[in-house]
């Protein structure tokens, strides 16, 4: 452990004047720095390496990449021909048992994020973790904890906070283009949800270790096509439907632009609630009060339950985008998606000035992160903003699977008068997982 705190001294003292070159990452960006020298680069292990995990490798690759985990041999392979020299394991607690390790990149099915998140933390790794951040919401408050506690460097992946569009928003947002805000609207036209759990098993294929995949979750069988690789989000055991999925990319604008936190109230619809699958469609009412401002009431809509009555009456409209944000102010209106931003009515806005541009050029979401682990600097999305994040965007599932309104309790992290929420607030976890 001396000898790999020791190391991260050189790399804060020598990174500064690291000449660097760009590594294309998922989004086009320069994703990260190769410096002259090796002896400046972070030791990063990756844990699951393929599909979005595939991408946040590409987002570190100028480092030394010296360990990758996955639980499917394909994926080993793949990502192996590119980092032949990193040793590859299946279990990334056999990872952690390593002492030459700076960071960690956690890509994983949303239910292990909090499992490898807290073993890197409390070794006092860096790490970087997919959106959302935890599985539960009560993970999401203990992981932002552990960062606290630790001082490491974190980052979420919601590689759309980089974006210059959306720091265009949250200047015309907070200069008061469109005055006060009092309604927010967020919508995304996916549904990850539906279906039945399978009877029966299939045998496991050669190249996949299922009792590894399944990790902290409760054991079932393996069927084929059903969880592993592309289905996991539509169950509650692994994901979170399209709310866990996309929300805190989406959500994220707002809660940067007003500098949200916590929500006071909490109720949604839906289809109903299947005990095992995620809804097709769901809408969710998040309010917030904000000390000398009026309460903010943020609409989430996602799959069937799109906002096409108020799109095409707002946006003049005759097909919901897919994807979109309608913030609703006293003087105006201001839609934005991930890579334009228009304020409403556009008569009235045809001859407005632009505020200055106050918020940085990112130099991009994994280069962020990269650079607190060599120099201290901060992070836009660390644990502390995304753990409130994701657990706001998490509250609207366990909203939805009681069936109740939620008055939420965030400093004891309870829902008032309602014990059930209780049950999906937290969870449990197999021997050999526990956290």
């Amino acid at each position: 452990m001396s000898k790999r705190f020791s190391r991260r001294g050189f790399l804060k003292r020598t990174s500064a004047t690291a000449a660097a070159m760009p590594v294309v990452g998922y989004f086009g960006a320069s994703a990260a720095t190769a410096s002259n020298s090796p002896n400046e680069k972070l030791n990063i292990a990756c844990i699951g390496v393929s599909n979005r995990g595939r991408a946040n490798v590409k987002g570190v690759a100028g480092e030394n990449v010296v360990a990758v985990c996955d639980v499917d041999d394909n994926y080993l392979a793949d990502v192996a021909m590119h980092f032949p020299k990193a040793d590859k394991y299946y279990d990334f607690r056999k990872l952690f048992e390593r002492t030459d390790l700076d960071a960690v990149v956690v890509s994983t099915a949303d239910h292990q994020h909090a499992p490898a998140t807290l073993m890197a933390m409390r070794r006092g790794l860096h790490v970087y973790c997919e959106k959302p951040l935890t599985h539960s919401v009560s993970e999401a408050r203990l992981v932002a904890r552990v960062a606290s506690e630790t001082k490491v460097a974190t980052q979420m992946g919601t590689q759309i906070h980089a974006s210059d569009n959306y720091r265009r928003v949250v200047e015309l947002i907070q200069s008061g283009a469109i005055g006060t805000v009092r309604e927010v609207h967020v919508w995304v036209g996916k549904g990850w949800g539906g279906g039945e759990r399978p009877e029966g098993s299939d045998p496991v294929p050669s190249n996949l270790r299922w009792d590894l995949w399944l990790g902290a979750a409760p054991e079932r069988p393996y069927v084929t096509g059903r969880y592993h690789p592309g289905q996991w989000r539509r169950w509650w055991d692994f994901g979170g439907g399209t709310l866990g999925d996309m929300a805190c990319h989406v959500m994220d604008l707002p809660f940067w632009a007003l500098g949200l936190r916590h929500p006071v109230r909490v109720r949604a619809e839906g289809p109903a609630v299947h005990p095992e699958t995620c809804p097709l469609g769901l809408k969710v009412l998040y309010e917030f009060e904000r000390p000398g401002e009026p309460n903010l009431k943020l609409h989430w809509y996602d799959g069937d339950q799109l906002p096409h009555e108020m799109a095409k009456r707002e946006l003049g409209v005759e097909e919901t985008p897919g994807l979109g944000l309608l913030f609703v102010g006293d003087d105006g209106k201001l839609f934005a998606d991930y890579q334009k931003r228009v304020l409403l009515p556009k008569e009235k806005f045809a001859d407005y000035q632009p505020p200055d541009q106050v918020i940085p050029k990112s130099a991009g979401h994994h280069l962020e992160w990269i650079q607190a682990c060599k120099t201290g600097s901060p992070t836009t999305c660390n644990f502390d903003y995304s753990g409130a994040l994701t657990e706001t965007v998490l509250l609207g599932n366990v909203a939805f699977r009681t069936g109740k309104t939620l008055e939420w309790d965030a400093a004891n992290l309870k829902a008032v008068g309602c014990p059930e929420a209780d049950q999906y607030l937290r969870r449990d976890y197999r021997d050999g997982w526990e956290m």
